[in-house]
């Protein structure tokens, strides 16, 4: 039994693992019905899943990211980078 809720709480924590703006994120938000949407989600959607250059981790935000100069890179696009550019 304890493997079984173990093994639970590891799915659901994977499932929410997504990166709000990631293409993952924005693939499961198209899916989820639209007045389910936080307001925070909706501007997230809106700011990184209408243009494929604004989804963080799509090969348009990686190649805009690495022609910014580092120096102008915020903390979270540093992670995002790393996480979804290098890796």
């Amino acid at each position: 039994m304890r493997l079984v809720l173990v093994s639970a709480a590891i799915v659901l924590l994977a499932a929410c693992s997504a990166e709000p703006g990631s293409e993952a994120w924005c693939k499961t938000m198209k899916e989820k019905g639209k007045g389910d949407w936080t307001a925070d989600e909706a501007m997230t959607y809106g700011k990184h899943c209408l243009l494929d250059s604004q989804t963080i981790g799509s090969e348009d935000w990686c190649a805009g990211l690495k022609d910014k100069d580092k120096g102008d890179w915020t903390n979270d696009e540093t992670k995002s980078y790393a996480k979804h550019c290098v890796i």
